[in-house]
Order: C-alpha cells, then structure tokens, then sequence
C-alpha cells in the first residue's frame, strides 16, 4: 500500500482542480504534503489547455456557479480525450434542485473515472431517499454498501462514499476503509481534500478502485496519527499536524492501514 504514496512522490503528479473558493488553500497545502504538484485553473478560457497537461482533474461543485459548472465540463472534455482521470466531489448534492441537477449535468456530459462524496451525496444523484443538511449527510439512510454498489453500476464508474466505515466499491469490488478520526468533521475541506488526494493516486494508478481504497486509508492513516499527537489541543491544531502527517505517512513508522474486502450480493 505504502508502495504507491511513493510512485507519487517520485512522480510528482499535476493535479487540476477546479474546486470551491473555502477549501482551495488546505487542498494546495494537503497536495504539495502529499508530494503532488496542485493547480487551480477555473476560465473556462484556459481549462481545457491545463486539463490537457495535467495528471488528474478534480472537480468540485462545492462554491458552484453557473459559469463554473461550463468550465468544469470544458476541462472534463479535454481530460476524457487524453484519458486523464476525472474525480467528481458532487458537494451538498441534494441540498438544492440546482446542485443536484448541475451535478447530474457534468455527469451526462464528462466520464467521470471517481465519484466521491457522503451517503447523502451520492444518493441523491443515484435517485435514493437519504436526507442531507446543508453539505453533510445525516444519520437517517440506507446502506452505504449496497448505494456505492448500485452508483458504481449506474455511473460506470468508482464510488467512494466516506463515513465511520468508507466505502470504495466498483464493478470489480467492494473495499471497505476504517481509518480515519472523528475530527476530520471538525476541520473545513476535509473531504474536499480527500478527493484531491484521490486524484494523485488515480493519476499513478489506473486501477481506480485501488488506487481509491490506497489513497483513503493513507488518508485515513494520517488522521488518527495527528489526533493522537494533538489529543488535548482542538481542531485547529489537528489541521495542521495532518498537513504533517499527511507529508511523513508512509516514511516514518504509522498504524496500520484498516482495509477490508467485501463482496455484495
């Protein structure tokens, strides 16, 4: 597992986002952790020439606005012609008719090679019943085994839908992460980062359900390693020691990572 965080600090990965306006400072700052090369290039203008030259594109429909959503999907056209993997984060789908269906817009119109998001999220563009508060996921839902199953069919794609237990499932298979630590909730962009980091993975693996359970569970692996060293300090304190920590996983001795493989009838 750890095999691969290297292949992207060797390689050093170019990861396009066109991402929302309150996490684009801690998604550069997770990136370059990581040891991929962020940009974030939003003119529609420009998009299509950086996807072109980019590793990865991340989209995320966090801040969304009309203008926004036409450059994203510019940029997506031009990822799918050089097969460069798109990542979709569909923020606070759900929440409002406008974002669901900008969301199922992007969908119909760009291959989308990672679908991540919360239960909630990704249940209200697969056309299921689970509730949603602004942009998190209440506790009031279904299986989030049997949702990342049934989006994977449906979008012909990768879904990793986080939570207590992740949730990585495709045509392939079904992983199932349980790293992580609880207050990653408390620190804003979290997950926006996560899908980030995805991104660097996809971008040195094409196998996409491996390199999603790969990049969670690092993810996930940094988390609990920062909690434990800011245990008696807050929030703000444990955002930057992730930071930290998301730069040494991997090279310095870490907990193990938690996977598992399950397989949905």
């Amino acid at each position: 597992m750890f095999e691969m965080i290297k292949r992207v600090r060797e390689r050093n990965p170019l990861v396009h986002n066109i991402t929302n306006v309150v996490v684009t400072n801690f998604t550069a700052n997770g990136l370059l952790a990581i040891g991929a090369s962020p940009v974030m290039a939003y003119a529609k203008e420009e998009v299509a020439d950086m996807a072109r030259i980019a590793d990865a594109l991340v989209l995320n429909i966090g801040t969304l606005t009309t203008e926004e959503i036409e450059s994203m999907i510019i940029a997506g056209k031009a990822a799918n012609e050089k097969a460069i993997p798109v990542i979709l984060d569909p923020v606070g789908a759900g929440a409002t008719k406008f974002r669901t269906k900008m969301v199922k817009k992007i969908i119909a119109e760009v291959s989308i090679a990672i679908l991540r998001g919360n239960a909630a999220e990704i249940a209200n563009i697969a056309d299921e019943n689970w509730a949603i508060k602004g942009v998190d996921a209440t506790s009031d839902g279904g299986d989030a085994k049997q949702l990342a199953q049934k989006a994977a069919t449906l979008f012909d794609c990768t879904v990793v839908i986080t939570g207590a237990v992740d949730v990585i499932s495709n045509k392939k298979g079904t992983n199932l992460v349980s790293n992580g630590d609880p207050l990653l909730k408390k620190v804003t962009g979290a997950g926006c980062l996560l899908s980030s980091v995805i991104g660097a993975f996809a971008a040195v693996e094409s196998d996409s359900l491996k390199a999603a359970t790969t990049a969670v569970a690092i993810y996930g692996v940094a988390a609990e390693k920062a909690a434990e060293l800011t245990s008696d300090k807050g929030p703000g304190s444990f955002q930057i020691e992730f930071l930290n920590q998301l730069s040494k996983v991997g090279v310095v001795d870490q907990v193990l990572a938690k996977t598992e493989q399950v397989i949905i009838e």
